[in-house]
């Protein structure tokens, strides 16, 4: 009983002296549960409304999914980490396409009520609506697992590191996995937190369990995730040092050849989904535009402007996304940008509303100038000022053109229809301009500055892993860290890097810091005038690595150099594979797209030109002029100028369309190229809408004036 007394007495004396000795290498898990709930629901908020909706509205009647369905919706659902069930994202698509629908529905019977005319074409459109609200909100699991998957799993060569970094120096696989989920940015390191959340709420009983739980959801989207971490594991049963750090090592190595292999891939596959894209997308609805005036008019009116806008600003958009939407579903993960927008400091720049006052002030009058001529033929405004709702040109001494009027609406039956006129043309491009430029202005004001701290981010993780090599050689010779960052300061005059080293080095010596005082003290650490990932990472495995001795840090921190320039290189290899497919997008977006409906506006405005000529000619004469040809006159009244679509409406509609393309396009080539990142998206968004806006306003504008005056000399011609 004495022996069994001594026995405790000495586990319980060196079992304190143990944990006081390794304390600082302990990390806190006991509130990755609060954490992980918290943690939701700040950084997720979207998710949080499309949740409500189906925890509210998805319970007022009960649909079961087929079997096949309601296992990929649950699939979905808990990679997007969604608190719902198939049966209320079921519902909740059809109970949007009912309401949409008898909505639609009783508006069109209250029309025909009001003024007698029964409008099938808004209720088709009602129709279409409501399947498009069931599409989207049924699809919306598989969108935001999707969206989830980009973001987490542009975070796994990162987090592959970081563990394999860790276990380097600490072989414990739960402090690796809780140092991974404390460093990473979200998703990934949501994931992670929820690893830990399972086991505490009984749902696996070890951290390797629910590990190898979560591994699982990845299987059918990155195999090569998977395996990394399952050497990771083996790693901890091999009995020679050196075999597992080779086995640690070949983990990295597996996910860095994974992600090439599979990008390598996509970029052969992408290509004609591309193609169609561009042809069916843009290329067919811009030429198609040009037929327009001319079915207008041979229609009789039963083709409007309204018709027009629905057609092109609605249904061609939706068809772009839906395309666009399924050439994002096939991008591998594990390649990307790893930020997170919402942990920026300067992310209160990002969210702020002064960039779109500041747009609205400057487009507000543009907008105005391109409705002019409604504002001179609807308002009172012009007889205040005593001016005319209209003026010819040869009232403004243009008398090449005639008696053509600048707006030219035109009387039917006691309303006007128009404007038909070249100057209501020319003003008409000032509205999408306005647009544009709103956008354009407030996006660029709302990312400039954080741009450029991620460009500076970038710059410096470039230059830190030839520093780092240098520190980890430094420290390795059996200099301390304190002394060594003052000599890696001095060997790296010029970088952008010194600055770093220099600032822990006077902590060190003026302030009387410690090492890791120095690096993260919240008011004066070096780490907070570079806020980078990768350093924070680089100088936490530091610390801790210093704690089990000069070699062991040394040899970490060369090993992160090492795999720095490994991923870089990779990331280059990458970007060469995607050059090809993102550089014709992009030229397609803001080059051939503009250009192409630039010129189909010009020819839309040069026909309407014509027929309206002939049809002015042709009452001039009252028909006499064509007793001999009766049969040109009959065909020349079949063209009704006052039945025609104006170019007014058509232009605004391309115009609008373009802007839309460049959103949709933009968000597909930020997607295909970096992920998802939001930031980038954006401020390629105002960039890519500057220049293809420009330059369709620029053709557009060439393109009415030359082919207006090539149609005024023809028919001058004609009527002499």
């Amino acid at each position: 009983m004495q022996n069994k007394m001594d026995a405790d007495e000495i586990l319980r004396k060196y079992s304190k002296k143990i944990e006081s000795e390794i304390q600082n290498e302990e990390i806190d898990t006991r509130n990755f549960s609060r954490e992980f709930v918290q943690f939701k629901k700040d950084l997720m908020p979207s998710l949080s409304r499309y949740e409500r909706w189906c925890n509210s509205l998805g319970n007022l009647f009960t649909i079961r999914p087929s079997k096949k369905d309601r296992e990929k919706i649950q699939r979905q659902i808990e990679i997007a980490h969604l608190n719902v069930t198939p049966s209320q994202v079921m519902v909740l698509g059809v109970l949007a396409f009912i309401v949409s629908f008898f909505a639609g529905l009783l508006i069109t019977f209250a029309i025909y009520l009001i003024n007698g005319s029964f409008s099938l074409m808004f209720l088709f459109l009602t129709l279409i609506a409501g399947m498009f609200l069931f599409y989207y909100l049924y699809s919306a699991p598989g969108r935001i697992a999707n969206l989830w998957r980009l973001k987490a799993s542009s975070q796994m060569v990162p987090c592959i590191l970081y563990i394999v970094a860790y276990m380097k120096h600490t072989s414990n696989l739960e402090r690796a996995v809780s140092f991974a989920a404390q460093h990473l940015q979200p998703p990934l390191s949501l994931d992670f937190r929820k690893i830990f959340w399972d086991v505490e709420t009984g749902k696996y009983s070890t951290i390797k369990e629910s590990l190898d739980a979560y591994l699982e959801t990845w299987r059918d989207y990155s195999i090569e995730f998977i395996e990394s971490f399952h050497l990771i594991e083996s790693s901890l049963y091999e009995p020679l040092e050196e075999r597992r750090v080779a086995v640690l090592e070949r983990a990295l190595q597996v996910i860095l050849d994974g992600v090439y292999e599979k990008m390598l891939k996509y970029t052969h596959d992408v290509r004609s989904p591309l193609t169609n894209l561009y042809m069916l997308g843009i290329v067919l609805p811009t030429l198609g535009l040009a037929l327009i005036p001319l079915a207008s008019t041979l229609l009789g009116g039963i083709f409007q402007w309204y018709h027009v806008f629905v057609l092109f600003n609605l249904i061609i958009p939706f068809f772009v996304f839906y395309l666009t939407s399924e050439i994002m579903l096939k991008r591998p993960g594990g390649y990307g940008e790893a930020d997170l927008l919402e942990l920026n400091p300067l992310y209160h720049e990002y969210k702020s509303s002064k960039p779109y006052v500041l747009a609205g002030i400057i487009c507000l009058p543009i907008l105005l100038l391109g409705f002019l001529p409604f504002i001179f033929q609807y308002t009172p405004l012009p007889a205040w000022f005593g001016m005319q709702n209209d003026y010819s040109f040869a009232q403004l001494g243009l008398s090449f053109f005639g008696d053509a009027k600048i707006f030219d609406f035109k009387e039917v039956n006691g309303s006007f229809v128009g404007p038909f006129g070249l100057v209501a043309v020319l003003l008409s491009l000032l509205v999408p301009l306005s647009i544009a430029l709103f956008f354009s202005i407030s996006y660029r004001m709302k990312t400039r500055e954080l741009i450029k701290a991620r460009d500076s981010s970038k710059q410096l993780e470039d230059e830190f892993a030839s520093s780092l090599f240098q520190l980890g050689n430094r420290i390795g010779d059996g200099m301390p860290a304190e002394i060594a960052f003052a000599r890696v300061a001095e060997s790296s005059r010029g970088l952008v890097t010194e600055n770093f080293f220099r600032t822990v080095n006077t902590n060190i010596q003026q302030m009387g810091m410690g090492l890791e005082q120095a690096i993260f003290n919240p008011r004066r650490g070096a780490i907070i005038y570079y806020p980078s990932a990768l350093i924070s990472i680089s100088m936490k495995i530091l610390v801790e690595s210093v704690k089990k001795g000069l070699q062991v840090a040394a040899r970490s921190l060369m090993s992160i150099s090492e795999y720095i320039k490994n991923i870089h290189k990779i990331n280059e290899r990458l970007r060469d594979l995607l050059a090809e497919v993102v550089s014709d997008m992009k030229s397609n977006m803001t080059f051939l797209a503009p250009l192409l409906a630039g010129i189909v506006v010009g020819l839309a405005t040069m026909i309407t030109i014509i027929l309206s000529k002939l049809q002015t000619m042709i009452s001039g004469f009252g028909g006499e002029g064509f007793a001999s040809a009766g049969t040109i006159s009959q065909l020349l009244q079949i063209f009704n100028i006052d039945a025609m679509i104006p170019p007014y409406f058509l232009q605004i509609s391309v115009g609008i369309y373009i802007i839309e393309v460049v959103f949709i396009l933009t968000s597909t080539l930020v997607t295909v190229d970096s992920g998802e990142d939001k930031l980038k998206e954006t401020n390629e968004v105002g960039k890519n809408l500057g220049m293809g806006m420009l330059l369709y306003l620029v053709t557009s504008l060439i393109a009415i004036i030359a082919l207006s005056l090539l149609a005024m000399i023809a028919l001058s011609g004609m009527n002499a």
